[in-house]
């Protein structure tokens, strides 16, 4: 309610600000160009992210070095902290990259953001940039209007480059008219409290445009117009920099845990660094001079010293916060908990943050696929049949193992299903559909998905299977009847073989030598579904068992044959070859 407030709030300032000063309507113009150029190019370089970013990004966060700097690299080519940050949080949710990788990726980024006053004060106010502007956006906007997905990307990019420097031309020429009517250097405000109300105006400023880099854009410009003062300016661009956690926090308050702890990094982050700045404002500003001096930099050049500034004070930021990154990350591991004991229906990888990216949907589908697999499925199946899962992982023997199971679970098989199951199921279908419709996915990444829903769907058609099959387990495990018991025994032991073999498979080193085993079986059980085998038809003819008896002996040998050849097929869909979910992404 109180954003809701403060939005509000400010529409109505801005629209008689706008309506009073007509100088300022150019000012706001330029601002509103820029924050859409910037928009734009994010859209643009979104297009280019899969593949060998999403490669470099992943590779790079085994090394903390390499993450900081690869996410400072990317952050100055793209001109986007927060794409970079989607990323971050799409591979952390998917179990990509671990929170110390995503941390260095966003630390990489702060320092990256500096390049964008790079770009203003040496591009956007040194050259006449609107003639530059003007065929950037021509060829953009032809560009953008192409079917083909990276034609249509570089359109974005040009066309978000040409309105970002448009806005800066705008903004410029705004604060060159202005200043013949109102000087806003008058307001200028020395010493330390100065610093202290700039700051703050930094802070607001950010949080109400959203965007670091579109206030270091405007104070850039004013600084140039001799709007505002060079001590002042600063103080804003310290301030720009803790604004912008504050649309961090904002943004995080509705994503998952992995955003929430990226936002607290990036808050704890700014404002160390921040308060660094703040305290150590003179001798920084002293080092910048002396560092101006040997780089060519004029005396006089307030623009290029401030951009030399905002760049020094975030590489300190991230010098003091390395010797304590792993400090940090146990400190947002304790503070920000994920849910441990979710609900058993609750699926266990998948949340929004994943939807962004196909490598994060397809890895976080695969993990909540193989998760269903090895816990409810097994446990169903297992106790349908009257056995404890862990007998089934153990070294006894198959025979022995099913001649001591002789209780009944009364296991209630319909009613597993829509405890674990069914929602579960359910999420997996929603995630696949969405990310198939929504995301740009390869031919490749489209199979797999498609894979894991076939494996989905047969692992409920498997429930169905035991659902049948177990009725008559229960009804004939201590029977009377020697004859119907041992046959179901054999069902069973046959069911018990394919499970332990499936365990041994997915998790043995020696995984060839149990995948052929599994091919074996598979077969025996394809052959199995078309013919009755002998001792059923001997057992017929010899009036052994009732006709009744004949019958469940008959159909659920479909079953038990069904069950085999689904269960063999799930392992082989999700545990037979190697993942190679971004290698597919270029192809």
């Amino acid at each position: 309610m109180f954003k809701r407030f403060f939005f509000f709030l400010f529409l109505g300032i801005l629209a008689v600000m706008l309506f009073v000063n007509s100088n300022f309507k150019v000012i706001g113009s330029g601002i509103a160009i820029l924050l859409f150029g910037m928009i734009m190019l994010e859209e643009g370089f979104r297009v280019f992210t899969k593949g060998p970013l999403q490669n470099l990004l992943k590779k790079a966060t085994h090394k903390l070095y390499k993450s900081i700097g690869v996410g400072a690299i990317v952050t100055a080519f793209i001109q986007s902290s927060s794409l970079v940050s989607v990323i971050t949080i799409s591979f952390i949710s998917a179990g990509l990259i671990n929170l110390s990788g995503g941390l260095g990726l966003i630390f990489g980024a702060n320092i990256g953001t500096t390049a964008t006053a790079w770009l203003v004060a040496v591009f956007g106010l040194k050259f006449q940039i609107s003639e530059l502007a003007m065929p950037m956006l021509v060829f953009g906007v032809v560009f953008s209007l192409q079917k083909k997905a990276s034609i249509k990307g570089l359109g974005n990019v040009l066309a978000g480059l040409g309105f970002f420097f448009l806005g800066i031309h705008y903004m410029k020429e705004g604060f060159d008219v202005f200043k013949n009517y109102i000087d806003l250097s008058q307001f200028a405000i020395s010493g330390f409290w100065g610093v202290a109300v700039y700051t703050v105006l930094g802070i607001l400023v950010t949080t109400i445009l959203q965007s670091s880099s579109a206030t270091l854009a405007l104070i850039l410009t004013a600084l140039a117009a001799g709007q505002i003062e060079y001590e002042n300016a600063l103080a804003l661009a310290i301030g720009a920099n803790v604004g912008t956690t504050i649309t961090a926090v904002l943004g995080s308050l509705g994503s998952n845990i992995a955003g929430k702890r990226l936002a607290g990094a990036h808050l704890i982050f700014n404002v160390i660094t921040g308060l660094v700045a703040l305290v150590f404002i003179y001798p920084l500003a002293n080092l910048v001079n002396v560092l101006s001096g040997a780089l060519g930099i004029s005396a006089t050049d307030f623009t290029l010293k401030l951009a030399l500034f905002h760049t020094i004070f975030n590489v300190l930021g991230v010098l003091i916060m390395i010797p304590f990154i792993k400090k940090l990350e146990r400190f947002l591991l304790k503070f920000f908990k994920e849910k441990v004991d979710k609900d058993i229906d609750e699926p266990k990888f998948l949340n929004e943050a994943i939807l962004q990216f196909p490598s994060g949907v397809l890895l976080a589908m695969m993990k909540e696929a193989k998760y269903l697999y090895e816990n409810a499925i097994y446990e169903i199946v297992a106790h349908g049949l009257n056995i404890h899962r862990e007998d089934i992982i153990s070294n006894v023997g198959v025979k022995e193992l099913v001649k001591s199971s002789k209780e009944d679970f009364k296991t209630n098989v319909r009613e597993l299903y829509y405890n674990k199951v069914k929602h579960i199921y359910g999420e997996i279908i929603r995630y696949a559909t969405t990310a198939q419709s929504t995301l740009n996915m390869t031919k490749a990444q489209n199979t797999r998905l498609s894979e894991i829903r076939i494996a989905s769907r047969k692992m409920v058609e498997i429930i169905g299977d035991v659902r049948e099959l177990g009725r008559n387990v229960s009804n004939y495990l201590n029977s009377d009847n020697k004859y119907i018991s041992k046959e179901y025994d054999k069902f069973r032991k046959k069911i018990v073989k394919v499970l332990r073999v499936i365990y041994l498979f997915r998790t043995k080193i020696d995984r060839e030598a149990h995948y052929a085993q599994l091919l074996v079986l598979k077969d025996q059980a394809r052959k199995g579904k078309h013919q009755s085998t002998k001792s059923i038809n001997k057992l017929i003819r010899n009036d052994l068992i009732t006709v009744d008896m004949a019958s469940s002996l008959v159909n659920d040998n479909d079953h038990v044959n069904d069950i085999v050849k689904k269960l063999i097929e799930v392992a082989e869909l999700l545990y037979g070859e190697t993942d190679t979910l971004l290698a597919n992404e270029n192809k």
